[in-house]
C-alpha cells in the first residue's frame, strides 16, 4: 500500500481500462482499530502489508457501487461493515461474512468512530451516498466527486446522476467546508494539497 499525506493513511489500487483511471482503496491507520474505506482487492503484498499495520475492524463502503472487494476482505479480516442509511432497502450486500455483526448504516453527521463523519450525499446514482470527513481536513469521496485528471476534481458525468440540481447542491456543501486540506477519491487522482481551493474551483465549473 502506498503511504499518503498523513503516516496514518494509506492507499492501494486497481485499474480500470474503460475510463482510464484508478480505483483507489483507503486505509486509516488507528491504534484501536483500523478503518478502510470503499476496499478494491487487495495484492498479496498489500495483503500482507495490512496484516502487518493490524489489519482491519472497520469497512465504510460510500454507496452500493463501491462494494468492490468488501465481503472477501471482511471475510478474510473479520471486520465490520457500513453502509449508508439510505440504501438500506436496497442494498446487495445483505449478509455480512459468518461471524461478524450486521451492517451498519450510518447517517448524516455521524461518526463511525472519533474523528471520522459521515456526510450524506443526494443526487448522485445512488440514494444517500457518504462523503467522510477525517479529522476536520481530509474528505474522502466515492462516486460523486472524482478526478480523472491530477489535481483537479470532477462530478460524475450527467448521465449517471439521479438529480444535478441535488448533486451540486452536496458538492457546495462540501466546498463549504473550509478546512478541506486533501480530497481522496475512490476513482482517480487524489488531491493532497489545497483541497477546499479545488473543491472551490469544482462548483466554479458546474452552471
Amino acid at each position: 500500500m502506498k503511504s499518503l499525506h498523513r503516516p496514518d493513511l494509506y492507499s492501494w489500487s486497481t485499474f480500470d481500462p474503460e475510463r482510464n483511471v484508478d480505483f483507489n482503496g483507503i486505509a486509516w491507520i488507528r491504534p484501536t482499530g483500523n478503518v478502510l474505506i470503499d476496499p478494491v482487492p487487495l495484492s498479496e503484498h498489500d495483503t500482507h502489508h495490512l496484516q502487518e499495520l493490524g489489519g482491519a475492524s472497520w469497512i465504510v463502503i460510500t454507496n452500493s457501487d463501491h462494494i468492490r472487494d468488501a465481503q472477501a476482505i471482511a471475510q478474510q479480516t473479520g471486520a465490520q461493515i457500513a453502509a449508508p442509511i439510505g440504501e438500506q432497502a436496497t442494498f446487495p450486500l445483505v449478509t455480512p461474512p459468518t461471524g461478524t455483526k450486521p451492517i451498519r448504516w450510518l447517517t448524516d453527521g455521524e461518526e463511525l468512530v472519533p474523528g471520522l463523519q459521515a456526510i450524506e450525499l443526494h443526487g448522485s446514482k445512488t440514494s444517500g451516498e457518504l462523503a467522510l470527513l477525517l479529522e476536520e481536513t481530509t474528505l474522502i469521496t466515492g462516486d460523486l466527486i472524482r478526478a480523472h485528471r491530477a489535481g483537479s476534481l470532477m462530478l460524475l458525468p450527467d448521465a449517471k446522476l439521479q438529480d444535478r440540481t441535488a448533486a451540486i447542491a452536496s458538492v457546495q456543501r462540501l466546498a463549504a467546508i473550509p478546512s478541506i486540506t486533501a480530497v481522496l477519491v475512490g476513482d482517480g487522482w487524489s488531491v493532497f494539497r489545497d483541497g477546499h481551493d479545488r473543491l472551490q474551483d469544482l462548483i466554479a465549473t458546474l452552471k
